[in-house]
């Protein structure tokens, strides 16, 4: 990314303190940079605007190029152009970005050709607003790897931006640095809902031996599993038949990621009134069917906040741990694709509610199936977060390879490795290992068990970013929980 801008945007405070001096009749007194406004370029007339000021600089003044900087970006679709727009109208600035790679888009995008007019460069700061206008669409879009070449006359606003210097290139015969933008999407996910467990759960192990972080507990001197969870109180009141379908659905996925079978459940649940208790309980009811699970008995409070929560009971004779895993075991993602976002529930994707009961009972008996070595079904923290705890519990590290991750065509990388995908379970073992039967759900080897800790992006180039650099949950290996994890407080 060529850069042409002399600094940084002028601080709000400067602004007040220029206004205040002005007033007071200091002619000497710094003025407030023209206005300008940052849009996409979404008309022909503002791409050609771009594209010359573009030739002007790259061909005529800095002759970067021969006869012109056009390339394959430029014909891309889903390249995206933001230009910075004057106030008498003309454009006084641009940048474009898009998908690094022909194909799917896996989140690896680039900026590049960011170009300011020559009056416009300085104190404007129309440079320093493309590249953070730039970032900021770049993970709205699910970027989870941003980078750009720059010259190096730029390298100081891109890190007082925020960027990395990753190494010296060449870009059209000239010195360039390739940087990049680390965007903490992944860890933030992982950190927000997990990393006080540690210290919460300190001294605690339910569970028993051999079991860290298990959202299931084997009920000693059984072949019992026992769950719960509670739903997001919020969740619980404004989407009462989603709540109760939840309900059932995170406990079900807790104890097939043991391996059990689900034999029953206990439900308790609250609200302001019968009617909206009757919601949350028709939702549930609903859910059992599907899975075959029969309720157990529970408790029921009327006249209070709504509420949810639920306990299941499954049996297996070999419960299947999430820290079984060893550096070297292959990572599987089994997951099932179908379905779409669920509308008012950002980061939820529903597949399961299209789903035969037949279908169901085929994905939660995946893991029993196969017993692997490890296994955890994807929760809250996602995808990647998911991992680092199954890695944490180990005593391991992840690699986890990007290009290999089943995915839906409709989310972006970013969104289907933070979100909470319905049905999707993480196992590790012993390469070569037959890939579980799950029915409709999609399975892959997408990354492997490393010495160290936190979980690492592998990209197609062969370049690593880091996606969680620590322990998620800081529980460590030592510590047995069968606290659950899923869509509830915890």
């Amino acid at each position: 990314m060529p850069l042409l801008d002399g600094g940084p945007p002028a601080t709000s405070d400067q602004d007040a303190t220029g206004d205040v001096l002005r007033l007071l009749g200091d002619r000497n007194a710094p003025r407030r940079p023209p206005p300008f406004t940052i849009e996409e370029a979404g008309d022909p007339r503002s791409l050609r605007d771009y594209r010359r000021l573009r030739h002007e600089a790259f061909v005529v003044e800095q002759g970067l190029f021969g006869g012109g900087d056009l390339d394959d970006a430029d014909g891309d679709p889903r390249t995206v152009v933001l230009v910075a727009r004057g106030g008498d109208g003309e454009i006084v600035g641009g940048v474009r970005l898009g998908p690094a790679l022909d194909g799917p888009d896996l989140g690896w995008w680039r900026g590049s050709r960011l170009v300011v007019r020559a009056g416009a460069r300085g104190s404007w700061g129309v440079g320093a607003a493309l590249v953070q206008a730039a970032c900021a669409r770049a993970e709205a879009e699910g970027v989870l790897r941003f980078e750009a070449t720059v010259q190096a006359r730029g390298q100081g606003l891109f890190t007082r931006l925020g960027w990395r210097l990753v190494r010296p290139v060449t870009v059209a015969g000239t010195p360039h640095l390739l940087m990049r933008l680390p965007i903490g999407r992944i860890g933030a996910q992982a950190a927000a809902v997990k990393s006080a467990l540690g210290p919460l759960l300190a001294g605690l192990a339910p569970g028993g031996a051999g079991f860290v972080g298990d959202d299931g507990a084997p009920v000693p001197g059984s072949d019992l599993v026992a769950a719960c969870d509670a739903i997001v109180p919020s969740m619980v009141e404004r989407d009462p038949e989603w709540a109760g379908w939840c309900g059932v659905l995170v406990n079900v996925n807790d104890l097939a990621a043991m391996g059990a079978t689900p034999v029953g459940l206990l439900d308790a649940v609250a609200g302001r009134d019968a009617a909206h208790v009757a919601r949350t309980l028709a939702g549930l009811r609903r859910a059992c069917d599907a899975y075959g699970v029969p309720v157990l008995g529970g408790h029921t409070q009327l006249g209070v906040p709504a509420a949810l929560s639920v306990t299941a009971l499954g049996r297996t004779a070999h419960p299947v741990p999430g820290g079984g895993g060893r550096p070297g075991h292959h990572v599987r993602l089994t997951a099932d694709l179908g379905g779409r976002w669920r509308p008012g529930h950002h980061g939820q994707w529903d597949s399961t509610s299209g789903r035969t009961p037949d279908e169901l009972r085929a994905m939660i008996g995946s893991v029993a199936a196969a017993r692997p070595a490890a296994a955890k079904d994807v929760s809250m923290a996602g995808i990647a977060g998911t991992l680092g705890m199954l890695a944490e519990a180990s005593g391991c590290g992840a690699v986890l390879d990007v290009a290999a991750v089943p995915r839906p065509e409709a989310a972006s990388m970013g969104d289907w490795l933070t979100c909470f995908p319905g049905f999707a379970m993480l196992t590790a073992d012993v390469p070569g290992r037959t890939a579980p039967p799950a029915g409709p759900a999609v399975t892959a080897v997408c990354g492997e068990l490393t010495a160290g800790r936190g979980v690492t992006l592998r990209w197609p180039d062969g370049e690593l970013t880091e996606a969680v650099t620590s322990t998620v949950t800081g529980m460590g290996t030592g510590m047995g929980t069968g606290m659950g994890t899923g869509m509830g407080t915890a």
